[in-house]
């Protein structure tokens, strides 16, 4: 199984295998790194100059795995171990995200993650729920596991989901002032 740099586990075998799309792929087929960060990697830049920026994984018999410069960063939307969605409050920045990213693969990082093969480093992440997140790094939980949520899991998002809903209902200031002066 992969590990981090410092040695816990990351639950997959392959972070490939939940790779998915470029960050840098543009909607044309381009590559937004090198239009963007030229002066990062001026050969690689110089190479997608000269094939009109696009991408090299795009080209016949290449993969992802191919591209020094790939990255796939989760989207956040829901647990890829459980499923349980996000739900963020706008207004409550002082509460903890129910969906943490979980680096499967590092870019740059400890020597390719301590694999001695010649394959470059990548960063690829996923959303795991704080919950599944501490089971993949604490044990020998993975990624791919077929799991249901954790109750404290559910309960917390459905708080979420309950604050929410009364965001919705409008109540004027002087409803509001008027219910705080009723209590002194």
């Amino acid at each position: 199984m992969e590990k981090t740099p410092k040695g816990t586990p990351v639950g997959v075998d392959d972070p490939y295998e939940f790779a998915e799309r470029c960050d840098h792929l543009t909607g044309d087929g381009r590559c937004r790194y090198a239009l963007s960060h030229a002066g990062d990697d001026p050969e690689f830049a110089r190479a997608r100059r000269a094939d009109d920026y696009r991408c090299l994984a795009g080209e016949e018999d290449c993969e992802w795995r191919d591209c020094p410069q790939y990255r796939s960063t989760t989207d956040g939307r829901e647990c890829v171990r459980c499923g349980l969605e996000e739900v963020r409050m706008a207004h409550q920045s002082s509460a903890r995200p129910l969906l943490e990213e979980h680096h499967l693969s590092y870019h740059g990082g400890d020597a390719d993650n301590g694999r001695d093969d010649a394959e470059p480093s990548h960063e690829i992440t996923v959303s795991l729920c704080r919950w599944c997140h501490a089971k993949v790094h604490n044990s020998f939980a993975r990624v791919d596991d077929d799991v249901n949520p954790d109750a404290e899991a559910l309960a917390t998002r459905e708080q979420r989901r309950s604050d929410e809903q009364a965001e919705f209902g409008f109540r004027s200031a002087s409803e509001r002032f008027e219910s705080t002066d009723d209590r002194s």
